[in-house]
């Protein structure tokens, strides 16, 4: 290996790739797979300052945007998909890239200050009712912030090409969608006193657009392996108040949408970024095409085998089992974290004997266990400090905790008749009232069908709402 110093920064280099000028970033992607926002940060100024951009506006544009996230609640302690870590793992990723392009034609050094303004400011929504980006937000926040207009003039980058490129951020781009954000596109072209006139120039920022959007949806998925790839796709379904069923099919139209559509700038971005990386980026979508495949497996089986579930109250023997408390935290933790209920004392909690628990088997009442429910005493959880429940504290309210199934069987059945089973074991208890977490959408057609439901507490913008039922 042969390593070589640039500005701070060192990078390692493969002799023996024909694109030996290229950095193998292992070290650094074993790093931000923890997603460190420090660590991000710090790899973010490294690559300004190697490609020569060291003016401290660069850092105030940086900081700048970790303090907005943080104090909007977007930061690492947020769950959803599109937080601080996003945006600073697009920043980093379209730099890394942009570093390589720039040297071999697509993009020029120039250009750096505009993906690095737009990356980081791509998916900023102040009031975020929604997880899903709302560019036009993120736009108005650029064009009208005074601070923002302040550093960017400094830095002498232009805000209605850092607008231009936010818009080219917009997914799906096809159809009545695209056609209306080119026009935008269009009007902050003509509002620029750099491109207004200048066709070759209005091409190449819309080439950086194109880069900047592909960079944007590839860029976690290059950082880390597997585990924190489905985790990723976990805090995207979450935030956007998906059933559990449509993860990872979800996730592998996207990839290949990603594949068909957008198969040159796809290309040229992948090629732009370390071996490492690139292998990370393949095998994650790999992963997720053989977890939709099994997905296709057993639903086969299930409706070729007929195969019934059986939901069951398991004895407190067998929940001193060791195997069956390993089965239960490993389709526990399949769950997205906020979901994970006790997981720090999740053993403790399947043997205590206020615990209330039942299993979901495969075939019969002693087969393969392939989900489960538990809950108890609503004054043995710690909920959301934003729930006040009035009922807290006397000892009337039950707490069930989300269903956990094993993925490859979520929306087969069974998630049904475990709740039923649950509700009859908490009123067996004597408690008046059970409460819990559910979809909006859900909860709103129990209320519908006049079911003694009610919300207590919506959360936006998850929609992941907590509600009680009358017993």
């Amino acid at each position: 290996m042969q390593y070589t110093k640039k500005g701070e920064h060192l990078l390692e280099y493969d002799c023996h790739q024909s694109e030996n000028l290229k950095p193998s970033v292992s070290i650094i992607i074993m790093l931000l797979q923890n997603q460190d926002p420090v660590a991000l940060r710090e790899e973010i100024q490294k690559i300004m300052v190697a490609n020569g951009f060291k003016r401290e506006c660069y850092t105030k544009i940086l900081d700048y945007t970790v303090n907005l996230f943080e104090s909007k609640g977007l930061g690492i302690d947020y769950y959803g998909y599109h937080n601080i870590i996003h945006e600073l793992e697009v920043t980093y990723v379209t730099l890394l890239a942009a570093q390589w392009e720039s040297t071999h034609g697509m993009l020029k050094p120039e250009d750096f200050p505009y993906l690095f303004a737009a990356a980081l400011f791509h998916d900023y929504d102040p009031q975020k009712k929604v997880d899903k980006p709302h560019e036009e937000d993120a736009v108005k926040f650029v064009m009208t912030d005074e601070k923002l207009d302040s550093l960017l003039k400094d830095a002498n980058i232009d805000k209605n090409l850092i607008a231009a490129l936010i818009h080219r951020t917009t997914y799906p781009w096809s159809g009545e969608i695209k056609e209306t954000t080119e026009k935008k596109i269009e009007d902050c072209f003509n509002s620029s006193d750099i491109v207004r006139d200048d066709h070759e120039k209005r091409e190449h920022f819309k080439k950086m657009g194109w880069f900047l959007s592909v960079a944007d949806r590839i860029a976690g998925y290059t950082l880390g392996d597997f585990a924190k790839a489905l985790e990723m796709a976990q805090k995207n379904a979450h935030a956007l108040a998906w059933h559990p069923y449509y993860i990872v099919r979800r996730s592998v139209a996207y990839f290949e949408d990603l594949l068909n559509n957008d198969a040159e700038m796809y290309q040229s971005v992948l090629q732009a970024l370390p071996k490492d990386m690139r292998k990370h980026f393949t095998d994650n979508v790999l992963s997720f095409m053989k977890l939709r495949e099994q997905e296709i497996q057993i639903e086969g089986s299930l409706v070729y085998d007929n195969t019934k579930f059986f939901a069951v109250i398991e004895s407190m023997s067998n929940r001193q089992e060791p195997e069956f408390i390993e089965t239960l935290s490993e389709i526990h933790k399949q769950l997205p974290k906020p979901l994970q209920f006790k997981k720090d004392d999740f053993i403790e909690s399947v043997t205590a004997k206020d615990t209330i628990l039942n299993t979901l088997r495969l075939g019969s009442d002693n087969g393969p266990i392939i989900g489960f429910t538990k809950g108890g005493p609503l004054e043995t959880y710690k909920l959301r400090p934003e729930i006040n429940d009035i009922n807290y504290g006397l000892g009337n309210t039950a707490f069930m905790e989300p269903l956990a199934i094993r993925m490859g069987y979520w929306g087969q059945r069974g998630g049904r008749e475990m709740r039923m089973l649950f509700n009859m074991q908490v009123q067996s208890k004597g408690f008046k009232y059970l409460t819990s977490f559910a979809l909006r959408d859900v909860i709103s057609n129990r209320i519908e069908r006049k079911e003694q439901i009610e919300f207590v507490k919506q959360f936006d913008p998850e929609r992941w709402d907590y509600y009680r039922v009358v017993l």
